[in-house]
């Protein structure tokens, strides 16, 4: 959470102060954060994920692609790494990495190619100049399907930028673990890589694992799946709120022994 999310938090919450506690905190630090509040267990956990459309429709945030401003992404400013020194920095095998595993990138090799020469001459400080590099990485025929030739990069960017699997794959087991029983856990993903990572956890957690020769399960899953499959907005909600429009919500309870 960044300090402007914070200060509206506080503003549109106001008739609520007497029973919420707001925290600038990341998220993987829930266990810690609950004792420093000498909160023992929760009944309810919901983590919404992603980007919010503030910070999006925020130009200098340096999020968007559809407009021109310093490369930064960092979701809390007070982060020392900018998507500026991941593209003026990182070896072009490590952008390479970083275009592929957080965003899919078809032409995650190419464009890495077109960044590292142009570097060379000169850095690239804004997220126009980066925005035609990939443009001009991508091969014509491939601009005029699947949306804005920069998405995915600017994704992977931005998960680079933020650490957000490593955050959501240390948050899951820790959350898991302070939920009292029959307590909900509640994730809503918006791309691909989070809502998998979301799955195996709360599959993992409520499987048995014991070894088939094992005539009674010893391992006693903590965890039921409540979401089979996720829930996505409808259409109506879709047209109200088009950035809705990837959402995954998937939930689960904690079993009462």
């Amino acid at each position: 959470m960044d300090d402007e999310a914070l200060r509206r938090a506080r503003e549109n919450l106001e008739n609520c102060r007497n029973r919420l506690i707001l925290v600038k905190e990341n998220f993987r630090n829930i266990k810690r954060v609950l004792k420093e509040n000498g909160i023992k267990s929760a009944e309810g956990i919901i983590l919404d994920l992603g980007v919010s459309s503030y910070q999006v429709d925020t130009p200098k945030r340096g999020f968007s692609f559809h407009h021109d401003a310093l490369l930064d992404m960092r979701m809390d400013g007070d982060l020392s790494l900018t998507a500026r020194e991941v593209i003026n920095r990182y070896p072009r095998k490590e952008l390479v990495r970083v275009f592929k595993e957080f965003g899919e990138e078809r032409w995650a090799s190419r464009i890495a190619s077109f960044i590292e020469e142009q570097r060379q001459k000169k850095e690239i400080n804004t997220t126009g100049e980066l925005v035609e590099l990939i443009k001009s990485a991508v091969p014509a025929r491939f601009r005029r399907s699947g949306g804005h030739p920069a998405r995915k990069v600017f994704q992977a960017l931005r998960i680079e930028v933020n650490q957000e699997l490593d955050n959501l794959k240390t948050v899951l087991p820790e959350g898991a673990d302070v939920l009292s029983e029959g307590g909900r856990f509640a994730v809503i993903s918006y791309h691909s890589l989070e809502d998998r990572a979301v799955k195996h956890f709360f599959r993992k957690r409520s499987s048995c694992t014991c070894p088939p020769e094992m005539p009674l399960c010893r391992c006693e899953p903590d965890m039921k799946v409540i979401t089979r499959r996720p829930v996505v907005p409808g259409e109506e909600e879709v047209e109200e709120n088009p950035r809705a429009r990837s959402a995954r919500l998937r939930v689960a309870e904690k079993r009462r022994f």
